[in-house]
């Protein structure tokens, strides 16, 4: 509950909680007193008028003391735990236990039992590294359990998530580009062209699908033409082959993160798009991310991808 964004939330699910247990201590209490009334036979004078089977009698008599007792006690141990742990709004606690704080110092002891084996290749390049199969099966691992989710466990990617087994890199696929994204993360915007209005973008779709070759209609290339270079042009480039630099894709191959069909394009230009890869630095050790960089750099720079190049 420490994330909200909203005061008011918090200070909200505060009071309903103290409230909550407060009413349960007054309902425990306000019926500890409660008399039970006899007949002159010793049986119960008064019921709650609930009677099943012809003689059994549902009563209202106090709480055995055992357990109104317990259940006392369970209501301040509630209170002493949301007074130590977080659990009343955005208050962190006593404690200032947090599970992200516990991640973290698991993370860190992890790190640092697992550094000696890791040690011996961050003296290594990362072209080296890529070549020796041990840290191949260990690169693999750490791609496994933190990227394969997006990036597909063949690395092939999908619609919105690259595929890192070619030699098409929106931020370059050198060795310190790679080991940069994976540190920092990336944010890539595609900003929303709707303003230009439906025959503007419709042009221009064509244009764009011109530049790789697709199929598209001479007219409306023509005229996407110059909309591409009034409003493309300063991402993209005067030719479209795009800016590493700025993340911008190359336009002229066949390669596409989105998709590259007419109402994909279409899409992208009216819609706009946010590309997010998240930085690594506060999950993965320097040892682990020189590994993955290898790993990954490696996908794309095989002995069969080098020698058919």
């Amino acid at each position: 509950m420490s994330d909200f964004v909203n005061a008011g939330w918090s200070f909200y699910i505060t009071i309903v909680t103290l409230v909550g247990i407060a009413c349960c201590l007054w309902l425990l209490f306000s019926q500890r007193k409660i008399a039970v009334v006899l007949n002159q036979d010793g049986s119960v004078a008064k019921d709650t008028g609930h009677v099943w089977d012809g003689d059994l009698r549902e009563l209202n008599n106090p709480l055995p003391r055992w357990w109104m007792w317990m259940f006392a006690l369970s209501c301040i141990f509630g209170l002493a735990y949301l007074y130590i742990f977080p659990g009343l709004g955005s208050n962190p606690g006593a404690s200032g236990y947090s599970t992200q704080g516990e991640l973290k110092q698991s993370l860190i002891m992890a790190n640092s039992e697992l550094k000696p084996v890791y040690d011996k290749y961050v003296a290594m390049s990362v072209e080296q590294v890529a070549a020796d199969p041990q840290a191949k099966i260990m690169g693999q691992r750490l791609y496994l359990n933190n990227c394969s989710q997006c990036h597909g466990s063949d690395a092939g990617g999908a619609k919105g998530f690259p595929n890192l087994t070619d030699h098409d890199w929106l931020y370059g696929g050198a060795s310190e580009n790679i080991k940069e994204t994976i540190t920092h993360g990336r944010g890539g915007v595609m900003p929303s062209f709707s303003h230009l209005g439906d025959e503007a973008i419709i042009n221009v779709t064509h244009y764009v699908r011109s530049l790789s070759g697709l199929s598209s209609d001479s007219i409306k290339t023509a005229r996407g033409k110059a909309v591409f270079s009034d409003n493309c042009t300063a991402c993209h480039g005067a030719d479209g082959k795009g800016n590493q630099m700025l993340g911008a894709p190359n336009l002229t191959d066949k390669v596409w993160l989105y998709g590259g069909t007419q109402s994909a394009i279409l899409e992208t230009l009216r819609n706009g798009r946010q590309g997010m890869m998240p930085a690594q630095e506060n999950v993965l050790s320097p040892e682990k991310i020189h590994l993955l960089t290898a790993y990954v750099w490696g996908l794309s720079n095989s002995e069969p991808q080098a020698a058919k190049k």
